[in-house]
């Protein structure tokens, strides 16, 4: 049986549904089912799954890495080069310029040739970039180097959390989607602790590792279920999530609902930007965009980037190692989003870390404020400089319980499938530009004023959690077909 639906175009289209009140006691059957064997779906899946999840998350590290590799390297780059502090800014920034071209590249090449091409592709300029960087004896090789990592790490944003939320459970996917978040952070936190140990090209050298993983890990895992449906490969598709869901599951019920999904989109399907007018695409895409958007400007970088000057107003010498030990807190608070995503709900994750972090900056933006007219060296100068350090500490966890991991999941789940490709470049593209945009203007700001930059990041934060209560929906426990069908 079909269902008529008049389109955004006010043609009448045939859709492979019952009628609209049906669907939804349809869905509510199938979620019941679904629920009743999830426990037996996790345990004859999860192996599988995790696995696939595990190799993937290779692409993350090495985004986390290249994010912290010039933080432990500045001084002696510039050293060993000759480099002045501007050229060593533009080393630092062409990472981000190198992920804003992978970011365009990155939907069109997960949708022609696949989610596992995508990252064979992604990891090939970024063994090229640290090979350039590790041998480099001027600053031409050290830029390549830079813009080839970014490019590399721009496909990597985008097609690893798409991939883990089309081959995940839906009782598991909000806890391996996290997964990348976490993967970030171990990746910063490793180019953190090694740059203590070892020089600038040896560290450009270990980043290789990664990648060099990944490569051969991905001939051992399967495609995405759900490309190889869109593409028309009914077999490989069918045989994909039978291998991911265990040989002994019954998948016929998840085979149903993606192919009703994909019914009205085939291989080679071209999305214009003019069908993003209709409602069912440009509101997923605008809440896609704002979190990763809301994600860059509540000053995440910027406060990072300031870090060594709070912690020496508290009186901590080593800066370096605070910094570490920072890095460690962030891997700690994202592990514990990664356990609470599936038994909490994306939405009140998200509004609880945007709240934190509201709190936690203005007690930043009040100290600097303060110590602007405390004579320094005072008792209260100090006590004011560990007040920063309690801010800073307790903004980190709080982007690290939501506004950090849940952005990234939430963009791979509620994107339609005929216009994730096209919508999702947008959406990463746009995140790295305004990465691009905080790295390049937080130095000047914070120059400008201390207290009125963390003011800035507290009015986003706010904002932020205006913006998950009245806009964000809940994914936690739905399919992504449910979820999508949800915007029509």
């Amino acid at each position: 049986m079909s269902f008529s639906e008049n389109s955004d175009d006010g043609k009448e289209l045939k859709k492979p549904f019952l009628n609209t009140g049906s669907w939804y006691k349809m869905g509510s059957r199938q979620s019941s089912i679904i629920a009743s064997s999830s426990q037996k779906v996790m345990r004859d899946s999860s192996v599988s799954v995790i696995f696939c999840v595990l190799i993937v998350a290779l692409g993350p590290i090495q985004f986390g890495f290249t994010c912290g590799y010039s933080s432990p390297t500045q001084e002696s780059i510039i050293s060993d080069l000759n480099l002045s502090l501007s050229e060593f800014s533009l080393f630092g920034s062409l990472s981000n310029v190198g992920a804003m071209v992978g970011a365009i590249a990155s939907g069109q090449i997960a949708e022609y040739i696949g989610r596992k091409g995508s990252l064979m592709i992604a990891a090939i300029p970024n063994i090229l970039g640290w090979l350039a960087i590790s041998f480099a004896q001027d600053s031409s090789f050290l830029f390549m180097g830079r813009f080839l990592e970014g490019f590399g790490v721009g496909i990597i944003s985008y097609v690893v959390p798409i991939y883990i939320a089309e081959i995940s459970p839906q009782n598991m996917r909000g806890t391996l989607g996290s997964v990348n978040q976490l993967s970030i952070t171990i990746g910063i936190m490793l180019a953190y602790l090694l740059g203590l140990f070892v020089n600038w090209r040896v560290l450009a050298v270990l980043g290789i590792l990664p990648c060099t993983i990944l490569i051969p890990g991905l001939f051992f895992i399967p495609e995405s279920p759900r490309w190889l449906a869109k593409m028309g490969m009914t077999e490989e598709f069918e045989s994909s999530l039978q291998v991911l869901r265990g040989f002994d599951i019954d998948i016929s019920l998840e085979v149903n609902e993606i192919k009703r999904s994909v019914a009205s989109t085939g291989k080679g399907v071209t999305v214009r930007f003019a069908d993003l007018k209709m409602k069912r695409y440009w509101f997923p895409l605008m809440i896609g965009i704002g979190l990763l958007v809301l994600q860059q400007l509540s000053g995440t970088n910027g406060v990072l980037f300031y870090s060594s000057t709070i912690f020496a107003n508290a009186g901590i010498s080593s800066s370096n190692a605070a910094t570490v030990g920072l890095g460690a807190i962030q891997v700690i608070a994202t592990g514990i989003t990664t356990w609470l995503v599936d038994k909490s709900g994306r939405r009140l994750l998200l509004i609880i870390s945007s709240s934190v972090m509201t709190v936690s900056l203005l007690l930043v933006s009040i100290a600097f404020y303060l110590e602007g007219i405390v004579s320094e060296g005072s008792r209260l100068h100090s006590i004011l400089g560990i007040l920063s350090v309690v801010g800073l500490v307790a903004m980190v966890i709080g982007y690290s319980l939501g506004l950090g991991p849940i952005p990234w999941l939430m963009m791979s789940e509620i994107l339609p499938v005929n216009i994730k490709g096209f919508a999702g470049s947008i959406a990463t593209l746009t995140s790295w530009l305004t990465s691009w945009m905080i790295t390049m203007t937080a130095n000047l700001l914070l120059t400008w004023s201390s207290g009125g930059t963390f003011t800035i990041y507290t009015v986003v934060a706010a904002f932020t959690v205006v913006f998950a209560a009245m806009w964000v929906p809940e994914t936690k426990g739905r399919t992504l077909e449910e979820i999508q069908f949800s915007f029509r």
